[in-house]
């Protein structure tokens, strides 16, 4: 965990560059690489003294990622564009989204997937224009175009047939099964719009989301890049409003994520040094295995402490469908498996 540490540290403004050795710059890359930071990391450690080699590494990694950016935001006008003719309006949600709105957090953020999130009422017109436009799906099984369609809160994901690039089109945050039932009429309601003309959620709601994403629809994999997310979000909201804590609170109240929030505050504190209002500075033991989970990785970047990450893989799964629906979708996937 030493390089896992040498990450955050380096993230967060703790550690010279000067002071790490050249084994110390292997790890660093390792982890930052497995944690798809490395870009990241990069922009952060744009100006500091770096040896030579690491210097090389991360000019690249920012080209790379300046251009992956590019074409993030392309696909979101392809996007726009393919969706334009039936005037479905959609909102950008997560890497995209913070790429559109010139967020600190953009700065090397890989971006896979465009997420777009729309209307409930207009999910089945969005889909057909986007078929028509070259999007097909990636998934044929009957069983998982169902389950999508039945029981998460996106459609089956869509690839540009040309582009290769993936689309994921959400009518909500949260899985229709999920324990927790966020307010879409209300993520969509109040979002707002960036110079660059795409509509992104509220402030509050993109930090809702973020902790969202982290803590309450995944096994955590990537849990800290999706951590340095929600910090950077965090903390230039609040630089920007002095009240954002008081509003994120009651937003979070709002979508039934009040206690999701405040975890992932107290992780970005923990992790980051994150500075919390008092009423949100508080200590809870539950915390120490959310940590764990979030440093599970070696000194050469492979991700550590198997049982943990099954644990978590599992609660990922109990949170996001009743026992007797996890029970019959768990056996549908065992039996598929078993017949290929």
């Amino acid at each position: 965990m030493r390089a896992v540490q040498h990450l955050i540290d380096l993230l967060a403004g703790r550690c010279e560059t000067a002071t790490l050795s050249a084994r110390d710059w292997e790890g660093v890359i390792g982890v930052a690489r497995g944690e798809a930071m490395l870009a990241a990391l990069a922009h952060r450690l744009e100006d500091a003294p770096l040896p030579a080699p690491v210097a090389a590494l991360f000019f690249d990694a920012r080209a790379a990622g300046a251009v992956a950016t590019k074409q993030a935001l392309w696909e979101a006008e392809m996007a726009r564009r393919a969706l334009a003719s039936e005037r479905i309006e959609f909102i950008l949600l997560k890497g995209t989204a913070y790429a559109a709105a010139g967020l600190s957090c953009a700065a090397g953020r890989q971006i896979g997937d465009l997420d777009i999130l729309v209307p409930v009422h207009d999910i089945g017109r969005a889909e057909n224009e986007l078929l028509e436009a070259g999007w097909e799906w990636v998934k044929s099984d009957p069983y998982d175009d169902a389950y999508y369609r039945d029981h998460m809160h996106e459609l089956p994901p869509l690839i540009h047939k040309t582009r290769d690039r993936m689309i994921d089109v959400h009518h909500t945050i949260l899985p229709q099964t999920h324990r927790t039932t966020p307010d879409p009429l209300a993520l969509v309601t109040d979002a707002v719009m960036t110079e660059s003309g795409f509509a992104v959620l509220a402030h509050a709601d993109m930090a809702c989301h973020s902790a969202a994403h982290l803590l309450a629809d995944g096994d955590m994999q990537g849990g800290l890049r999706n951590l340095w997310d929600f910090h950077c979000l965090t903390r230039d909201f609040v630089a920007a409003d002095p009240d954002f804590w008081g509003r994120l609170d009651a937003r979070a109240d709002k979508h039934g994520l009040r206690a999701v929030v405040h975890r992932a505050a107290r992780l970005a504190r923990d992790v980051f040094g994150a500075a919390l209002p008092g009423d949100w500075d508080r200590r809870d033991p539950r915390d120490r295995w959310f940590m764990r989970r979030l440093l599970a990785r070696d000194d050469w970047g492979r991700a550590g402490d198997f049982a943990l990450r099954q644990a978590f893989y599992i609660r990922s799964h109990w949170l996001r469908m009743p026992p007797q629906l996890l029970a019959r979708h768990l056996w549908t996937k065992w039996r598929r498996r078993g017949a290929r």
